[in-house]
């Protein structure tokens, strides 16, 4: 996100950005599961006696008002919630009307829609796939590690019945793209749980979701203390890295990976694309059911509400002081240790909702997530310089597999020669006994 402009005139106002993206939430905090992280399911609190359902006339209303502030030729609706095939198939039938009533000329439209899976038939299949809806399916690995926290209202197991819910997509030729949260179960299983994905749930489109899930009492992003379900920094990491060294050597090109993509367009000099990873944020927002729009779907929270819709023009409270402070506080607020750090062209320091512990030398916001967050960006240097260059030649990245097929090999043969008291070919700097010989029986020298 730039900085805020203003227009030239004595009564100055700031102008919107050309494109912002709001995760909508029709059913609000409802959801027919209890998965034990879900920081959105104390939401419900924030409207009690609600029905939390959005209605018609709403529903109409914002989508006149997010495709009128849209000044670019594509404009996708997210979907989320809670759980948003609550809502019943006939409200997203009536969406899908309303965008086409609104949709400016030669504009392009798309739907997001995140789910459990649970609820998904034929008709919800039928209906994805004749209107472009990408969906988002969660699926936290194999049954075991997928059913440790997500469970039904009942506290009874999940997997079976997301599966079913996947075949349907399937069945039905509709886009889809697996969110996996990363947590105290999953996080020791990085290999596993990539390989299920790949392997048998078909996944070709991944996205890797930290669990960082404050204890205090609130289900608001307050305190420094995380649940024991949340993942630990150097966990986020090392089930990057594990992931990451099997992918760039047999799946680049065939899977991808969010925040791989991210890494490699920082690589080749572009903006990470992610708002996790932007420099600055504030162009990805919330609207309840209601109408009321927060600041961020991280930050569904009172100090973060921003207005109603119905008595203040969306594109007015995207453009609000507020707002745009919101966004830029990311960048201002970014201790000098995150400033000075090495990764920073491509982490940006994270998200503000984990920038809650100290520096080493006590400066406050640091990401909870920067030992991992370092130690991956790190590992992934040289194979993402690799696949920089391919692009700079316009050559595929994939062609990182073969190039680091060859130097393997080339070491292995390397290895295989090494006496004890050499250097070890690997450029480690240390003896060969001391490194890659540690343990291995070499014949000396005559």
């Amino acid at each position: 996100m730039e900085s805020v402009k203003t227009m030239p005139s004595a009564g100055t106002a700031p102008v919107p950005p050309p494109a912002f993206h709001v995760m909508m939430k029709p059913r609000g905090a409802i959801c027919n599961l209890d998965c034990k992280y879900c920081y959105f399911l104390s939401k419900e609190a924030l409207y009690p006696g609600s029905r939390f359902r959005m209605g018609e006339d709403l529903l109409e209303e914002y989508t006149r008002q997010y495709i009128e502030a849209q000044q670019v030729p594509e404009v996708t609706f997210a979907w989320q919630g809670g759980e948003p095939t609550l809502m019943g198939l006939d409200f997203f039938k009536r969406a899908v009307e309303l965008q086409q009533k609104y949709r400016k000329p030669g504009m392009r439209i798309y739907n997001a829609f995140q789910t459990n899976g649970v609820l998904l038939n034929d008709d919800w299949g039928r209906f994805f796939h004749e209107h472009d809806f990408l969906i988002g399916i969660s699926i936290d690995g194999p049954e075991d590690i997928h059913d440790f926290y997500r469970v039904d209202k009942g506290g009874q197991p999940t997997f079976r019945r997301v599966m079913a819910g996947l075949e349907i997509l399937k069945k039905h030729r509709v886009e889809f793209n697996v969110l996996t949260t990363v947590h105290a179960a999953n996080a020791p299983h990085p290999l596993r749980v990539y390989r299920f994905l790949r392997d048998e749930a078909g996944a070709r489109f991944i996205q890797f979701i930290p669990i960082v899930e404050r204890d205090n009492g609130t289900g608001f992003q307050e305190g420094d203390r995380v649940t024991e379900r949340s993942v630990t920094g150097r966990q986020y990491g090392e089930f990057l890295c594990a992931i990451f060294d099997e992918w760039v050597r047999r799946d680049v090109g065939r899977v991808f990976v969010q925040i791989f993509d991210v890494a490699l367009a920082a690589w080749s000099g572009h903006r990470p694309g992610l708002c996790v990873f932007e420099e600055t944020c504030g162009n990805a927002l919330a609207l309840e059911h209601n109408g009321d729009l927060y600041s961020c779907d991280h930050f569904v929270e009172p100090n973060y509400r921003l207005g109603n819709i119905q008595e203040i023009p969306l594109v007015e409270m995207v453009a609000s002081p507020q707002q745009r402070q919101f966004g830029l506080d990311k960048r201002e607020t970014l201790p000098r240790y995150c400033r000075e750090c090495e990764v920073r062209f491509v982490c940006n320091g994270g998200c503000p909702k984990n920038r809650f512990i100290t520096t080493p030398d006590g400066e406050p916001g640091l990401n909870y997530l920067c030992e991992g967050y370092r130690l991956f960006f790190n590992h992934i240097d040289r194979p993402m310089r690799i696949m920089a260059a391919e692009l700079q030649a316009h050559r595929p990245p994939a062609n990182v597999m073969g190039i680091l097929a060859r130097e393997e090999a080339e070491l292995q043969r390397r290895l295989a020669r090494a006496q004890r008291n050499d250097p070890c070919p690997c450029g480690s700097g240390r003896k060969f006994k001391h490194c890659h010989g540690r343990g291995v029986k070499v014949a000396s020298r005559s």
